[in-house]
């Protein structure tokens, strides 16, 4: 690596952190060696670039949401005991999931169970 290279590597990776692009400035060296050996044109390079930071950002944001609701871990419609709730139907509530449709509209699906008990 040559000292210009070695500055610019510098200045780029100062810059990926001002414009807070944080999986770009971790990646991209994987990323331009990759697009050198198989000569990719310069916007699927920067099209790559950019769909890794997309993706990583999704990843964190869900991560931060889960955090933030504080749901408690290893609570899933699987280990839900509908036995415990008559009122709540496992067909129809396994039938409402099965679809993507509540997802799409950003609908939650919350289930409480009897207070006191631990389903």
């Amino acid at each position: 690596m040559s000292a210009s290279d070695a500055i610019d590597t510098a200045r780029l990776s100062l810059a990926l952190g001002d414009l807070r692009l944080p999986a770009i400035k971790v990646i991209w060296p994987d990323f331009a060696d990759r697009a050198d050996k198989e000569g990719w044109p310069a916007a699927r390079f920067l099209a790559a670039l950019t769909e890794h930071e997309i993706a990583e950002r999704s990843r964190r944001r869900i991560e931060r949401h889960l955090d933030e609701a504080r749901l408690p871990p290893g609570k899933t419609l699987e280990s839900f005991e509908f036995e415990a709730v008559p009122m709540v139907g496992k067909a129809q509530v396994m039938a409402l999931v099965a679809g993507d449709s509540w997802l799409e509209k950003g609908a939650n699906l919350i289930l409480f169970g009897p207070a006191g008990v631990a389903s």
